[in-house]
């Protein structure tokens, strides 16, 4: 962070209520090169087709560029490229893509969002923010619930929770820290850019931010900060007889009870509360369950982040709270695997085998968590045997027998998937 961004930290945190003029003269060209050391470089290209590669040979020409037009107040947001990738449950999920201009300022401006809100944000909100993670929030959850004798799930997800944010509510909820209309303003260019669909069907939206844009996460926390996660905090929590945590990452959360009632009371008030704000809970992902050390089942398992929790009983017949990947993330991640090296077994070995390896490495390091040690074997070995299956496809001949194939495994530095224990930092609730 630079001083400036240190500085508007230090005042949202000493300060909850004061309101921050003048930040979108923040958006220097020191500001831009720092945020495009922090874009992800292998990202599609936006409507303009220009890519990372051609952007950089003259990147300071173009951050020079990008900071005279918002000096001078001249930028503008181009259209968003949209496109659409598959979702484990068979559908289309929608991403948009900005330009390689937009993103850079989006990211800027990111960054000074987060400055600000950082110090407000509830504990219990681990998506997109520094120092926080997915895993964090998981195992919060399974500790949480192991030892803080929590009897009750509702288990819940916004349907289509970016495309549906109002644009009002969002713009009403920034200006309780912000008091800066040219900020303001560059922000509601992004809202209501033009998006090309697919078919090259042009439409302005009239709700939601695009998933897939840069600013769009610290956009998405700071409207479930004030419609969720203050809502459960301020007003249930107090009226509740026995306690309760939400923990929540992006739109998918979970909220746990000590009693039936209190549960029963906010899963009533759940879908009124998001109504409110332009939001639905998805019905075949929000559920109200018996969640219990004494009712031990896996019939009674939920699912949060790709895992799915259950109770258990250990060697010494004590209850033990169970985590591992969960059934229709398994099986997607094995169709993926099977697809990734169906269709790019025609690659030469030295660059095909090392992006295997990466792509083992990337999930091992997410699913590779005790109690889930089987799930990350069982699909280890479904990827070897997919490999020996299509590597021995390449011709008409059997290019390996298994002796060869280990041998060329051990060559590309293949093994099997560890799991490891994380020492991670829990908030107890």
């Amino acid at each position: 962070m630079t001083t400036a961004l240190h500085t508007l930290a230090f005042k949202a945190q000493t300060h909850p209520k004061h309101r921050f003029q003048n930040l979108y003269g923040l958006l220097d060209a020191d500001l831009l090169v720092q945020s495009w050391g922090q874009l992800n470089k292998q990202s599609a290209p936006g409507i303009d087709g220009v890519t990372f590669n051609d952007y950089q040979p003259n990147l300071m020409s173009h951050i020079n560029r990008l900071s005279g037009q918002l000096k001078h107040k001249q930028y503008r947001a181009a259209d968003i490229k949209r496109v659409t990738i598959p979702k484990s449950n068979g559908g289309q999920r929608p991403l948009g893509l900005p330009t390689l201009d937009d993103k850079l300022v989006q990211q800027g401006v990111s960054q000074i969002l987060q400055s600000i809100w950082e110090a407000d944000f509830q504990r219990c909100s681990y998506g997109y923010r520094p120092n926080k993670s997915a895993h964090q929030a998981v195992h919060s959850l399974m500790l949480n619930l192991q030892f803080k004798g929590y009897g009750y799930i509702v288990e819940a997800d916004i349907k289509g929770f970016f495309d549906n944010m109002s644009h009002d509510w969002l713009m009403e909820m920034l200006a309780q820290r912000i008091d800066d209309k040219a900020l303001l303003s560059l922000i509601g260019q992004w809202l209501k850019a033009k998006v090309q669909e697919p078919g090259q069907r042009v439409i302005k939206p009239t709700s939601g931010t695009p998933q897939g844009g840069v600013i769009s996460p610290v956009l998405a926390n700071i409207y479930l900060h004030y419609a969720l996660d203050l809502w459960f905090e301020k007003r249930i929590k107090p009226k509740l007889q026995g306690r309760a945590m939400l923990i929540r990452y992006a739109d998918d959360f979970v909220v746990a009870f000590q009693y039936r009632d209190d549960a029963s009371r906010f899963y009533q008030e759940l879908p009124k509360r998001l109504e409110k704000f332009n939001l639905q809970a998805a019905p075949e992902k929000t559920h109200l369950k018996r969640f219990s050390r004494f009712h031990p089942s896996r019939r009674r398992a939920f699912q949060f982040l790709g895992f799915e929790f259950y109770w258990d009983r250990d060697r010494n017949d004590e209850p033990r709270l169970r985590r591992v990947t969960a059934p229709k993330k398994h099986k997607s991640l094995l169709q993926a695997f099977y697809d990734w090296i169906k269709q790019n077994r025609h690659k030469r070995l030295n660059r095909f085998m090392p992006e295997l390896r990466r792509k083992l490495t990337g999930f091992r390091n997410y699913f590779g968590l005790p109690d889930n040690s089987r799930s990350v074997s069982r699909v280890y070995d479904f990827v070897l045997e997919t490999l020996y299956k299509w590597l021995n496809r390449r011709s008409q001949r059997r290019s390996f027998n298994w002796l060869r194939f280990k041998d060329m495994l051990r060559y590309y530095q293949i093994g099997p998937l560890r799991v490891t224990k994380r020492h991670l930092v829990v908030d107890w609730y």
